[in-house]
C-alpha cells in the first residue's frame, strides 16, 4: 500500500461547485461522502484495530506524550490528580487531551512506512485531491497536507484556540471523520466561535465526512462524556502553502 491513491479515491458523486458556493458562505464546510465508500469503511476499521495510539496532553507549550496503555495502568490516586490538574488548565487556558497516531510529513518516508494511514495522508496530498479542495476553496496556494489520527474518548478534549502558528504554512484545516452513528449529545463536536467567543456554527462528526475551514478560525472540541458509546475517529491535519 505506497501509493495512496491505489487505495483512496474521491466521492465520483461530489458536485465541487455546489460545494465552493457553501465553502464561500462562512469559510467551512462539512461534505459528506467525501471518500469511495469501501475506502471510508476501510480507514474506520483500521484505526478502530489500530494498536499504537498515543496520549497526548499539554502543559502550557509544553506537549507530553505516552503510550494510552500508561495512562489506563494509572493507580486511581495518580490518575485522578492528573485529571484535576488538566481539568484546572482548561479552566481559562488551552488545553488538550486526546490520542493520536503521528503520520511522517515527508513523502519518503511515508512510502517506508506504508501503512493505510500513511496511504491516507499521502491521498490527501495528491494532485487530484489538491486540485479538488483548491476548487472549492479557491486556495491556489495549498501545496501539501500533513496528517495525524486523532481518538477522543470519554473525557477528552481540546480547548478554543485559532491554529494560526507562525511559519507553519497553514491555510486550511481539515478533520476526515470516520466515527460510526455518532450522536451529537456525547460531545466531541466541532465547535466555532465568534471574537465574542459566541458558538456560531458546529459539526457534528459523521462517518466519511469531510470538514475544512480556514486559518485561523477560532475552533474547538467539545468535552466527550461519560455515556459516550463509542469514540470518535478522525484523521486531522492542515493544508500548507510549503512542502516540508
Amino acid at each position: 500500500m505506497s501509493d495512496g491513491r491505489a487505495c483512496f479515491a474521491l466521492n465520483a458523486a461530489l458536485e465541487p461547485e455546489a460545494l465552493a458556493k457553501r465553502f464561500a458562505e462562512r469559510g467551512r464546510i462539512q461534505i459528506m461522502d467525501f471518500l469511495d465508500p469501501p475506502a471510508a469503511t476501510m480507514l474506520h476499521d483500521h484505526l478502530a484495530r489500530h494498536p499504537d495510539w498515543r496520549h497526548v496532553i499539554n502543559s502550557g507549550t509544553k506537549v507530553f506524550e505516552t503510550e494510552s496503555a500508561s495512562i489506563e495502568a494509572m493507580r486511581r490516586e495518580e490518575r485522578e490528580t492528573l485529571d484535576k490538574a488538566i481539568m484546572t488548565a482548561a479552566v481559562q487556558g488551552f488545553q488538550f487531551r486526546y490520542d493520536t497516531i503521528r503520520i511522517a510529513d515527508e513523502p519518503e518516508e511515508r512510502g517506508r512506512s506504508a501503512t493505510l494511514l500513511d496511504d491516507f495522508a499521502s491521498f490527501m496530498s495528491s494532485p487530484e485531491t489538491l486540485e479538488f479542495i483548491r476548487r472549492i476553496t479557491g486556495r491556489s496556494e495549498i501545496v501539501f497536507a500533513d496528517a495525524q489520527a486523532t481518538r477522543y474518548r470519554s473525557g477528552d478534549f481540546l480547548t478554543r484556540h485559532d491554529d494560526n502558528v507562525a511559519e507553519k504554512n497553514r491555510s486550511l484545516a481539515y478533520v476526515m471523520a470516520v466515527s460510526r452513528d455518532w450522536r451529537p449529545e456525547w460531545g466531541g463536536l466541532l465547535l466555532f466561535n465568534d471574537a465574542d467567543g459566541n458558538v456560531i456554527d458546529t459539526i457534528v462528526p459523521r462517518f466519511n465526512a469531510l470538514s475544512l475551514f480556514t486559518v485561523p478560525q477560532p475552533h474547538s472540541v467539545s468535552y466527550v462524556a461519560p455515556y459516550a458509546g463509542g469514540v470518535r475517529l478522525s484523521v486531522t491535519g492542515w493544508l500548507r502553502s510549503m512542502a516540508p
